[in-house]
């Protein structure tokens, strides 16, 4: 009877689905590519390596994704040309929603949409917002679960990492 135990124990650990460690400082950032909303290229992580990268990922029906939008947008029009990119990844299944969200708020950095979730679903994103702070190296220095985030915190961690110039 213990060796039949032992043996579905075994099978028990061996068949089960594996989950991936939770990604958080230190990780390095699962790269991706996705299309942008407004057409055009898709952007692809890894092609933004030797910058700071905001990931965020939000939705349309996000009441606190909605609110750090704002706080974001001054940040990148501020920071853009020093090296800081913020890519906002939408969850979102209906693009005409992120449309008419984008204009309404007069957003100019990319909106990426993962209208299957499958990026999302890779960095394990189970709050909204989720926001992952990458470094120059493509590795995160940051998670943050929920919002809205403030001007003030996403500004330290960005300038942060960019005086660091990687070498956290």
């Amino acid at each position: 009877m213990a060796a039949v135990v032992a043996v579905a124990a075994l099978y028990a650990l061996f068949s089960a689905p594996r989950v991936p460690p939770p990604l958080g400082r230190g990780s390095s950032a699962p790269d991706f590519e996705l299309p942008r909303l407004a057409g055009g290229a898709p952007i692809a992580l890894s092609a933004l390596r030797g910058e700071v990268v905001l990931v965020n990922f939000w939705a349309t029906w996000c009441k606190p994704c909605e609110d750090e939008m704002p706080a974001m947008q001054r940040l990148y029009s501020a920071l853009h040309d020093e090296g800081f990119q913020l890519l906002a990844v939408s969850v979102d299944d209906e693009p005409g929603v992120v449309v008419e969200f984008n204009e309404r708020l007069a957003l100019t950095f990319p909106i990426l949409m993962d209208r299957e979730g499958t990026v999302s679903h890779r960095y394990q994103v189970r709050a909204m917002p989720s926001t992952f702070f990458v470094d120059q190296a493509g590795v995160i220095q940051e998670v943050t679960l929920g919002g809205p985030m403030t001007r003030a915190f996403i500004e330290s961690q960005v300038t942060s990492l960019l005086a660091s110039g990687g070498n956290e």
